[in-house]
């Protein structure tokens, strides 16, 4: 498959962006702008970055704490900066309960090493989440090549319409999963 076509494909599904940030083994701070990111689980409390293989944060990564610092709709320079175009001035840095995170984020996620998958041409990073800090901005947004951000909120039906909800135990970490009834099933179906 011709490469430039699947990352347009890849490209069209919205993501948040994120910074994923941890100390280095001289003492100093290092940080890599990531979108490939995701929650894991809730119990345990589990979250994902994808890196590739050529990242210098996958060498820093190895058996290191790091933060997932969740963007916010106005850190564009921020995403620039730790994707390798440095800005003045730079981001910046608080300590954070297990190695540096950034300052004005709409969330961060303190992470210990869980594992490391092989991903093809990139590594992928679980992190156990020891603390979670979460603020009331807006996140910013990838698409299509593009930082964007969060559109006015949608007047239609709550989430919780949905079977694929959170509150409906898709992710509440319950043990059992309730599977949708056949009729429900054939009735949304058609």
């Amino acid at each position: 498959m011709n490469q430039r076509h699947l990352r347009n494909a890849f490209g069209r599904f919205a993501t948040g962006v994120t910074v994923v940030t941890c100390a280095t083994s001289d003492g100093g701070r290092h940080g890599a702008t990531v979108n490939a990111f995701t929650a894991v689980s809730l119990e345990p409390a589990l979250c994902q970055v994808t890196l590739t293989r050529q990242s210098k944060a996958c060498r820093y990564l190895k058996d290191t704490p790091f933060a997932v610092n969740i963007l916010a709709a106005d850190q564009v320079d921020t995403a620039w900066h730790f994707a390798g175009r440095p800005v003045d001035p730079e981001p910046q840095w608080s300590d954070g309960p297990l190695g540096p995170v950034l300052t004005g984020a709409a969330a961060t996620l303190s992470c210990r090493p869980w594992r490391t998958y092989d991903g093809g041409d990139h590594l992928i990073v679980i992190g156990e989440v020891v603390e979670a800090d979460v603020t009331d901005l807006e996140p910013l947004l990838f698409h299509a090549g593009t930082f964007r951000h969060l559109g006015r909120r949608d007047a239609g039906e709550h989430w919780g319409a949905c079977l694929d909800s959170p509150e409906s135990g898709w992710f509440t970490g319950a043990p059992a999963f309730t599977a949708m009834q056949a009729e429900h099933v054939t009735r949304h179906a058609s």
